[in-house]
């Protein structure tokens, strides 16, 4: 999982943060700008998207062959198709990984307006290519109450000694419904 490192001595761990931040970042913004599609069953909506993003993890070396981390990252995720709800979100992502229970890490995803798309993710693995899954889990706004999956795996670009990773998301596709978006009040409270 994240801090994991491959055979050749890289760092597969730094692939799945900037994977699962990419992935969380174009999943979220994709589920939450979609509006339900008139020949989708029940106000489905597929998505694919791309994201890239940058941040920081720190890892923690165990027993022999044995690590953890935690990893924050973020960047802009922008979806794609006729159904987009929107064309770019703004991502957040920050996880946990260890090699014994794979990642699990909770997502962000913020539009110009301010409203916000949460997902959780998780993965068995941590490596290039690994598949990571989100789900939605809520939002704000226009998101409240949004439902769907996602799927993705994580490309690095970057990922050095002192903790800077850099990647993107590969394969991003998944779907959404949206809920019904609570009322927002104005002014000062009764």
């Amino acid at each position: 999982m994240f801090g994991l490192r491959d055979g050749s001595g890289g760092h597969d761990w730094r692939n799945l943060v900037v994977a699962i931040g990419l992935l969380a970042t174009c999943a979220c913004e994709r589920s939450a700008n979609l509006q339900p599609a008139t020949t989708a069953p029940e106000g489905i909506r597929t998505f694919t998207g791309s994201w890239s993003a940058t941040g920081t993890r720190q890892t923690l070396s165990l027993a022999p062959g044995q690590q953890a981390a935690v990893f924050k990252v973020g960047g802009s995720l922008l979806l794609s198709g006729e159904q987009r709800p929107h064309l770019g979100f703004r991502a957040e992502v920050i996880g946990f990984s260890d090699s014994l229970s794979g990642v699990q890490a909770r997502s962000v995803w913020t539009d110009e307006h301010g409203d916000k798309v949460f997902s959780e993710l998780r993965g068995a693995e941590m490596g290039p290519g690994k598949p990571i899954t989100g789900r939605f889990s809520g939002g704000t706004g226009r998101y409240a109450g949004v439902s769907g999956e996602y799927t993705f795996s994580w490309q690095y670009l970057t990922d050095n000694e002192e903790g800077e990773v850099s990647g993107r998301v590969v394969g991003l596709s998944g779907w959404a419904r949206l809920g019904s978006p609570l009322p927002t009040t104005t002014g000062g409270a009764k």
